[in-house]
């Protein structure tokens, strides 16, 4: 019994020198800043260590390095230096997402830790917006200067040509914006925004244009109006000299401007047709009376030149009526 007493008596008495060893011990960190694509270093230190170990996380609590031994798998992480004293780590090729808090932690009972946090600054990132793809004359315009970085670039500058604005009335800046009243073939030529920050300076240029403003015509409106077609036609049947049809004229006063309206040489040609067809068959029967009247003053005048008196004269023209037919022959 006093041998199991002594014992624990030891026993209390070393845990108690580590905890009055481990409450000296404690890790230190710095907060770190570097420009994107740099290199950041980052330190813990313990003063007062007996054998205990460190470890570095990232802002998602992922284990970076554990002593002299990688945890995570990324290039860019490399180790400096481990010892019971230090643990140091370097990011490489820092971006922008690397920024956060990070953790060195000292497994003593209970586990101590610090902080350390990473900044990632950044230079202008600077490009010009206007407010119209096609600026036209006359008309206003507003190239916005949108920069981007850490810390925020301003203000901003702006000049044409490599010089100042030439006409501060009707070009006002107002914070990142170049407000131009209303432009004119004058204000062609080369727009240059500057951004700077505490790291650097962006610019960005833009080339204006200034286009006609084109014309425009007015719409109209289509009216319709009467047309009138007129056909005038002519038939002459020539089976009797006194029968003839003719078609008198023909109108549509309905036909809108907007139809199709009939086809004037279509019309035209059957007009030339119908008409030399009346005109031949006019010519072939008046020629063909002209020849059978010839005829009757023929036979009947014959005889009557030789006769001396009327008497005999009447005579020789009832005489020649008999063959009159086969004189009619002679002619046909």
């Amino acid at each position: 019994m006093i041998w199991k007493r002594s014992a624990v008596l030891r026993f209390y008495s070393v845990c108690g020198l580590l905890l009055q060893g481990s409450q000296g011990q404690f890790p230190l960190t710095q907060n770190v800043t570097v420009v994107e694509g740099g290199t950041a270093i980052l330190t813990c230190r313990v003063d007062q260590n007996d054998n205990t170990s460190l470890q570095w996380s990232n802002p998602a609590q992922q284990t970076l390095y554990f002593d002299d031994k990688k945890a995570l798998r990324d290039n860019r992480i490399e180790l400096v230096r481990a010892s019971w004293h230090e643990l140091s780590i370097s990011v490489s090729d820092v971006s922008l997402s690397d920024e956060g808090q990070y953790t060195c932690s000292l497994f003593t009972m209970p586990v101590k830790t610090s902080k350390a946090y990473l900044t990632v600054l950044d230079t202008p990132s600077v490009k010009i917006i206007p407010s119209t793809p096609f600026p036209q004359e006359g008309q206003p315009l507003i190239l916005t200067c949108e920069s981007k970085g850490k810390p925020l670039p301003e203000p901003v500058l702006w000049t044409k040509d490599g010089g100042e604005l030439p006409d501060p009335d009707r070009m006002v800046v107002s914070g990142r914006e170049l407000n131009i009243l209303f432009l004119n073939k004058t204000d062609n030529g080369t727009y240059r925004c500057e951004a700077t920050n505490t790291i650097g300076q962006s610019s960005a240029e833009y080339v204006l244009i200034v286009h006609d403003v084109p014309n425009t015509l007015l719409p109209t409106t289509i009216i319709p109006s009467l047309t009138t077609a007129t056909v005038t036609t002519t038939v002459a049947i020539t089976t009797s000299p006194t029968t003839s049809a003719t078609t008198s004229s023909i109108r549509d006063p309905n036909a809108l401007a907007g139809q199709t309206g009939p086809d004037h040489a279509l019309i035209g040609g059957i007009v030339a047709v119908v008409v030399f067809v009346t005109l031949c068959s006019i010519f072939l029967l008046g020629r063909y009376l002209a020849r059978h009247k010839g005829t009757y003053l023929t036979n009947e005048a014959k005889g009557a030149e030789d006769a001396p008196d009327a008497d005999t004269a009447i005579i020789n023209a009832e005489g020649s009526q008999v063959n009159a037919e086969e004189k009619k022959e002679y002619f046909i």
